[in-house]
């Protein structure tokens, strides 16, 4: 493999990386960085592109820590570089993984990493592999017609919301840093044909893997059922290792554990209120993580009808109210892909019927949590769903505002409390106020009658909803801040968003509903899958 980078030379605090992905697994035998379709391989060898003036924007302290890594590490300078893209970490040989997958419900064939350079896989002192990805570092034989770069607008995106993810409490990949490139890169960000120079970035995305569902796609679409076989059975030993069954009992245990944590992650997406947008197949983690945030959003007004992206708006197919739907359907494509190793269809429908329902018993204890009740209440529930879709109202905020209304001395006052979380409540008729006024009063006697104090209530209500979260519009102003020179706007964000359940003080601004002038602002309500 020749060098196209020069390696990290004896720096202070630079980390030594391994890789047991590329040591187990065949690679591309072409070695020229050129687009092509790629067969009975699983990755090609790559090097990342260097850039003009590599600059740290940001780190994340908590993985820092959770990797194992001081402070000071981030004021090396060649690890800037390296996490630039323009020197290699000792030990690290990056690459492309290659992977296919479904896209909008059609297959698309060969995809694999067409932005995306995995550096290696770095051991915590504690023993955890963590594998290391720049995205926007340089083309790969993946790229297509694509230069494989990055904006500062969707790398921004990108760190911003999969650290906030993890203190929700959602599985997901994380982001150490962030870096500029001091270069500019040419996008169409509504493929409107006005393309504009932009600011260029690279995230280092951090997970224990990066497989995906459409990692076995690939290989059972092509007929390479050896490599799907050796694909799978590395991906057991390495990242399922508390299976033990063998053979086809081992595939199947296996899509049961798939299944099972697909539904996790989706329970916890709407919980939260977050939309991805761009639910395809090749972008479903093998380990059950939210992975690629492309044009991902927040459900300000609740809308289960609404997407962030705007390839979706007419089919709206990754719309919120869709997500477990999608996932489902995303299942069964892996579900034949792993057919092969099975060669029996019972197991596999056993695996889809388990995600059904631990997602529908996972989404009524949510529900449950989210009022602050011992048992869901299916009447409660849909009439409160029902008005929610009815007036504009703030998801996040509302279940926050109704926590706050337990501790009302009476019913007017309780109804007052909620006014914060509605967009237009001076439009509201007095039918509509009639009925929510019924639901206020239908839900202090469930919660009575299933003898939650007040005190309980609150708590539980306020460990599962959060106050904070990375609504686009505060991103996309953190973006014109930096852009503006301020430093420190995209610190004060972060460390709202590393503590979302509890009130902090000065932080007000981020636990606001969306105001006006985002309704419709570019960056803040509908984007674009551009890069």
């Amino acid at each position: 493999m020749s060098t196209l980078v020069e390696p990290v030379k004896q720096a202070a605090h630079c980390l030594r990386l391994e890789s047991c992905f590329t040591d187990a697994l065949p690679a591309d035998e072409k070695t020229e960085n050129s687009p092509r379709q790629v067969y009975n391989a699983c990755y090609s060898w790559v090097k990342p592109k260097p850039v003009k003036q590599p600059q740290l924007l940001a780190y994340s302290k908590p993985l820092a820590a959770t990797l194992g890594l001081a402070p000071d590490t981030f004021t090396d300078a060649a690890l800037i570089g390296a996490m630039a893209g323009n020197q290699l970490l000792p030990g690290g040989k990056p690459y492309a993984m290659c992977y296919s997958g479904h896209q909008f419900g059609h297959w698309a064939g060969q995809l694999g990493d067409g932005r995306a350079i995995n550096l290696g896989e770095w051991v915590s002192p504690v023993g955890a592999r963590w594998t290391l990805q720049l995205k926007g570092a340089g083309p790969t034989p993946y790229s297509r017609s694509a230069d494989g770069l990055a904006v500062l607008r969707s790398s921004l995106r990108e760190f911003v919301c999969s650290e906030a993810m993890h203190h929700l409490g959602v599985p997901t990949t994380r982001a150490l840093t962030l870096v500029g490139t001091g270069e500019m890169v040419l996008r169409d960000m509504f493929y409107d044909g006005r393309p504009q120079w932009e600011p260029g970035a690279v995230v280092c995305r951090v997970a224990p893997t990066f497989l995906r569902f459409g990692s076995f796609e690939h290989h059972a679409a092509r007929g390479e059922h050896a490599l799907l076989k050796t694909l799978a059975d590395f991906t057991l030993k390495h990242y399922f290792p508390e299976l033990h069954g063998q053979g086809v009992e081992g595939y199947r245990q296996w899509f049961e554990v798939i299944c099972r944590q697909a539904a996790d992650l989706v329970v916890h997406w709407q919980r939260v209120g977050f939309v991805h947008g761009v639910l395809n197949t090749d972008n479903m983690s093998i380990i059950g993580q939210t992975l690629d945030y492309g044009p991902y959003g927040w459900l300000e007004a609740y809308d289960p009808n609404w997407t962030p992206n705007t390839t979706d708006a007419v089919g709206r197919r990754y719309r919120y109210g869709q997500q477990a739907a999608i996932v489902y359907w995303n299942l069964g494509q892996l579900a034949n892909a792993l057919y092969p190793l099975v060669n029996e269809v019972e197991p596999l429908h056993q695996g889809l019927a388990i995600y059904q329902r631990c997602f529908a018993e996972g989404w009524q204890a949510m529900m449950a949590a989210k009022l602050g009740l011992r048992e869901y209440d299916d009447d409660l529930v849909e009439a409160l769903l029902a008005l929610l879709t009815a007036e504009e109202t703030d998801y996040t905020l509302w279940f926050r505002c109704l926590a706050e209304s337990l501790s009302a001395p009476d019913q007017e006052q309780a109804w007052h409390a909620l006014q914060a979380a509605f967009y237009a409540p001076s439009q509201r008729g007095a039918a509509l106020e009639g009925r929510w006024r019924q639901w206020l009063a239908d839900y202090q006697r469930i919660r009575q009658a299933q003898a939650v104090t007040v005190a309980a209530a609150e708590q539980r209500m306020n460990q599962v909803n959060p106050l904070y979260v990375p609504r686009n519009y505060l991103t996309q102003q953190v973006l014109e801040q930096i852009q503006e020179g301020d430093t420190e706007a995209l610190p004060r964000l972060m460390r709202a968003l590393q503590n979302p359940y509890q009130v902090q003080p000065g932080m007000a601004a981020y636990a606001a509903k969306r105001p006006d002038w985002a309704r419709d602002k570019p960056g803040c309500a509908m984007l674009s899958c551009s890069s």
